[in-house]
C-alpha cells in the first residue's frame, strides 16, 4: 500500500492538533498560569475587605445618606454621591530620606477593582487591564470561540488588523466598551465585565477624577492594595510565560512539519509528544535538517520547551536519553 504524502491541509490539522493538546497539558508553564489566577482569587476579597474601610473613613455612610436625602429634596444641584471601584490611595512616610523633601511625602497609587482595572505604572492607557481580562477569563472567551491568548501572542509585535480584530471580539464577548475616565457611574459595561465589577463598588461622594479625590490610608493598608494589583500582574507574567511556551512549541512543529514528505512522519511525530493520532483520522476528516527534524529528535526538541526549571542530574539523564537515541539512529 502506497504512502500518503503530507501536504498542506495536512499539517494544519497536525499542528491544530497539536496545539489543542498543549494547551491542556500539565506543565509547569501552565500551573504557574494556574496557580496565580487562584491568587488572585484569594487576594482580591482581601483587598476589597480593606477598601471598604479606608472609603468608610473617608465617606462615612452617615454623610453619604445626608447628600442621598439631599439629594432627593433638591435634586439635581446635589447630586454628589456615585459608585466608584477605582480609587487613588495614599499614606504618608514616616520619614523622609536625605535627597527627598516634604513634597515627597505622600506615597500616592491608583487601584482600580475593575476586570479590565490596569496594574501598570499608567492609570489607563496601558493593555494590563486587557491582557489581566483575557487572561482571567480565558475559559469563558474560549467558550466563545474568541483568542483569549491574542495579546501574549502578538507581544512585541505593531499593531495589525488581525490583532485588533480578536482584541475587539474579546470585548464584545466580555462585554466591556470603556471605563469612564470619572466615575463607575459612566461607565457601559454590560454582560460577564459589569458582573464581575458589581462586587466592587462603593459609595463616594464628589463624581471628579478620582485622582482630585485621593484617599488617606495606612502604609499597611497601601501594601494589600499593592498587594492585589502584584496578583493581578503575576497572572499576566504567568499567562505570557506559557503562551511562549506553547507558542516556540507551534514554530518547531510547522519547521519541522514542512520538512516531512509523508504523513506518517507526522503521525509518529504526534505519537513521539504523547498524542494519539492515526492517518486514517487526518484523512477522514479531509542534510541537517533530516538529523533534526526526523520525529524522534524533534519530539525531543519540543519536549524541551517546557517544564524549562530542571536539576542538574535531570538535564543530564534528557542529555543520555538523546545520545541513546542518536546511536541508533
Amino acid at each position: 500500500m502506497s504512502r500518503i504524502r503530507m501536504n498542506t491541509e495536512f499539517r494544519n490539522k497536525i499542528l491544530n492538533r497539536y496545539v489543542e493538546h498543549a494547551e491542556t497539558e500539565t506543565t509547569q508553564e501552565q500551573q504557574g498560569f494556574l496557580q496565580a489566577r487562584e491568587k488572585v482569587d484569594e487576594v482580591y476579597p482581601l483587598a476589597f475587605e480593606v477598601a471598604k474601610k479606608v472609603v468608610s473613613r473617608a465617606y462615612p455612610s452617615e454623610d453619604v445618606d445626608t447628600c442621598k436625602s439631599l439629594k432627593k429634596k433638591y435634586g439635581q444641584p446635589l447630586d454628589v454621591v456615585a459608585k466608584d471601584k477605582c480609587f487613588y490611595f495614599s499614606y504618608a512616610k514616616d520619614k523622609l530620606e536625605e535627597d527627598e523633601d516634604e513634597n515627597d511625602r505622600n506615597v500616592s497609587e491608583h487601584f482600580d477593582f475593575g476586570l479590565y482595572g490596569a496594574v501598570g505604572n499608567r492609570e489607563y492607557s496601558d493593555e494590563t487591564g486587557k491582557q489581566f481580562a483575557y487572561a482571567y477569563k480565558r475559559e469563558e472567551l474560549k467558550a466563545k470561540d474568541c483568542n483569549p491568548d491574542i495579546l501574549a501572542q502578538q507581544n512585541g509585535k505593531d499593531e495589525n488588523p488581525h490583532k485588533t480584530k480578536h482584541i475587539d471580539a474579546n470585548d464584545k464577548a466580555l462585554g466591556y466598551t470603556r471605563y469612564s475616565g470619572y466615575n463607575s457611574d459612566d461607565d457601559n459595561t454590560i454582560g460577564i465585565t459589569k458582573d464581575f465589577d458589581s462586587q466592587f463598588y462603593l459609595d463616594i461622594i464628589g463624581t471628579s477624577h478620582c485622582r482630585s479625590r485621593t484617599i488617606a490610608c495606612s502604609k499597611e493598608e497601601f501594601q494589600v492594595f499593592q498587594m492585589l494589583k502584584q496578583a493581578k500582574s503575576n497572572v499576566i507574567t504567568c499567562h505570557q510565560k506559557w503562551i511562549d511556551s506553547i507558542e516556540k512549541q507551534k514554530q518547531a512543529m510547522k519547521t519541522g512539519l514542512k520538512a516531512y514528505r509523508y504523513l506518517s512522519e507526522g503521525v509518529e511525530l504526534m505519537q513521539e509528544l504523547g498524542v494519539e493520532l492515526d492517518e486514517a483520522e487526518l484523512v477522514r476528516c479531509n542534510s541537517t535538517g533530516l538529523t533534526i527534524y526526523n520525529p524522534q529528535n524533534l519530539a525531543s526538541m519540543i519536549k524541551g520547551m517546557k517544564n524549562t526549571t530542571m536539576t542538574r542530574e535531570q538535564k543530564i539523564a534528557l542529555r543520555k536519553e538523546y545520545e541513546a537515541k542518536q546511536s541508533v539512529n
